[in-house]
This record gives structure tokens, C-alpha cells and sequence, in this order.
């Protein structure tokens, strides 16, 4: 009687536990899919970053209010790409920096 009892306990915990594991398995490949869409996005990030650092290091010739509304509006997206791959990143010592020269504006 008492042997019957236990080999019941043992059916139900290996039941249990092997739908907790495919479980856990379904889970990880969650997180990995997740990974994997934020690295396409930070490398879509850093090439955005790098062509809008290009296009804010050429001087403008035209001193008109739209350009300059314009060109403050790319500084903006310029800082908000920096801070989301900062956030996404969030490492110590891979952080970038915004350079000084454009706040004396």
C-alpha cells in the first residue's frame, strides 16, 4: 500500500518536472531571441550614430532659422541614439560620450 503511494508521488514529480523543464526551455528561447533583436538593434543604433556624427561634423554655409532648427533636431536624435544604446548596453567602460564642443551653443 505504502509503495503505491510513493510511486504515485514519483509519477506526479517526474510529470511535473518535465513539463517545468520544457518550460524553462521554451522560456530561454525567449531571452535568446531577445538578445539577439537587440544586438540588430544597436548595430542598426551605431550605424545610425556614425552617419549623424558624419553629418554633424560638416559645417553649415547657410544661416537660415529651419537648417539651424533642423540640425538642433539631429543633435537631439544624435543624444537620444547614445542614450538608448547606453541603456541597452548598460556596461561600464563602453559608454559613449557626447562631445563638449556642442553645448556652447
Amino acid at each position: 500500500m505504502i509503495s503505491g503511494i510513493y510511486l504515485t508521488f514519483i509519477c506526479v514529480l517526474l510529470i511535473l518536472c518535465a513539463y517545468l523543464c520544457k518550460k524553462l526551455y521554451d522560456f530561454s528561447i525567449v531571452i535568446l531571441n531577445l538578445e539577439e533583436a537587440i544586438e540588430e538593434s544597436l548595430d542598426i543604433l551605431d550605424e545610425n550614430y556614425i552617419a549623424m556624427n558624419k553629418i554633424l561634423d560638416t559645417p553649415v554655409f547657410f544661416d537660415s532659422v529651419e537648417i539651424r532648427q533642423v540640425i538642433t533636431q539631429i543633435k537631439g536624435c544624435h543624444g537620444a541614439i547614445l542614450l538608448i544604446a547606453n541603456k541597452l548596453t548598460n556596461v561600464t567602460g563602453s559608454i559613449g560620450e557626447i562631445k563638449k564642443e556642442d553645448s556652447k551653443e
